[in-house]
């Protein structure tokens, strides 16, 4: 199982009591920022059990905590009445990729293309949503690697969280096929955005030494 945070749980709502394994999920919910997530994708982010994971679940949707839609959850503002205090740190992110988008493409086009997408190693996980933007979140079939590409304006930049594993050309490999798609979905707006043809202006890649 992928350790998340443990934190010190201060209060609750008042008719509910977590179990150590709700508090697990909430926390990491908490901690990614997450607004929306898919249960396949908290599944390999957690790596519980399915029918764990279901349960748990079921009791944060009971509470009103979450709110299951068609194409995932969506975290309630009720999640604020849970104090968490988190006692570990975040796990760190490594920077993949750092580019432009066109200044003229409609960036909320381009995350309805993105969201819920799965494609090459990657699947969907979630969105979280910042004072510094929105954040699209993959995470690996094996749940290695989580995946992350940062919309602030026109600044695109796509990290890594390596939680199982530290095989960086594997999450290279991950970002550039992000970025692949990134590219098609911008370069098809053109008949409706005028976008040109050139997805982004200049790469900066970090490689292995």
């Amino acid at each position: 199982m992928v350790p998340v945070l443990t934190p010190n749980w201060q209060s609750s709502p008042a008719d509910y009591s977590p179990t150590d394994r709700d508090v697990d999920v909430l926390s990491l919910i908490e901690t990614e920022d997450l607004i929306t997530f898919t249960f396949d994708g908290l599944k390999r982010r957690t790596g519980l059990h399915s029918e764990t994971l279901s349960r748990i679940l079921g009791r944060l949707e009971a509470e009103g905590i979450i709110k299951k839609e068609h194409d995932g959850y969506r975290v309630t503002p009720k999640i604020t009445e849970l104090k968490l205090t988190q006692s570990h740190t975040k796990t760190p992110t490594t920077p993949l990729i750092q580019t432009f988008l066109p200044s003229d493409l409609m960036t909320h086009h381009l995350i309805l293309q993105l969201r819920g997408k799965w494609f090459g190693m990657l699947r969907w996980l979630g969105i979280s949503e910042t004072h510094q933007g929105i954040t699209l979140k993959w995470i690996t079939e094996d749940g290695a690697i989580q995946i992350a590409a940062n919309i602030e304006g026109t600044a695109l930049n796509i990290e890594a969280k390596f939680l199982t594993s530290s095989n960086l050309d594997l999450a290279l490999k991950a970002s550039y096929q992000l970025m692949s798609l990134i590219g098609k979905f911008a370069t098809s707006s053109r008949s409706t955005n005028q976008v040109t043809a050139q997805t982004a202006g200049y790469f900066r890649f970090y490689t292995s030494a």
